[in-house]
């Protein structure tokens, strides 16, 4: 109720500009869509523009433009499909009866390379859902099954800034690493 009554407090006067600081955050998936569903409606039916800050990638997918930024600079600027075409390949995971020979087909059949992870074959294309097909067709080994994945936003993120915490925390001398030390 306090996410809402925040969005409907800002709507009050009409504004041409919203802006939204994680609008979502903490909220039961329900409430979300709704949230998110009535948001849409609105931006259309108003001619709004929403000016959204999050640090949950979901959220900026409902975003028509988005801009990461790194270290207080904008690192990338585009679409959200844009964005994550940037960053290139679907991911095609594969478990087959012997991902031996599956790897070896895959890199004579199609010159790519098949790592092992978790118990199957993953490899990266640029258009899985188009490649499967030919895959299944040229592996000559039983598949139990097959998923592609698309880039996500948190893929693009990761991409263009780079960081982790643990990263963070092995800069000597780092705000994150002193403020980890003080909580021992």
């Amino acid at each position: 109720m306090k996410r809402r009554l925040e969005i409907a407090r800002g709507l009050l006067h009409s504004p041409r500009v919203l802006f939204l600081d994680e609008p979502t955050v903490g909220l039961d998936p329900q409430t979300r869509a709704s949230i998110w569903e009535y948001l849409g409606e609105l931006r259309h039916q108003e001619d709004l523009t929403i000016f959204l800050t999050t640090h949950y990638m979901d959220e900026a997918e409902h975003c028509d433009r988005i801009a990461i930024m790194d270290a207080g600079q904008i690192v990338a600027l585009d679409t959200p499909q844009a964005l994550k075409a940037t960053i290139g390949t679907d991911r095609i995971r594969l478990e087959t009866d012997d991902g031996a020979v599956a790897a070896a087909a895959i890199e004579r059949q199609f010159g790519l390379e098949a790592t092992s992870a978790g118990g199957a074959l993953v490899l990266q294309v640029a258009d899985g859902e188009r490649f499967v097909p030919k895959l299944l067709a040229g592996l000559g080994v039983p598949v139990r099954s097959v998923s592609v994945t698309r880039p996500t936003l948190d893929d693009v993120f990761m991409t263009y800034t780079g960081r982790t915490i643990r990263d963070a925390e092995a800069t000597p001398g780092s705000e994150m690493a002193a403020m980890f030390r003080g909580r021992r």
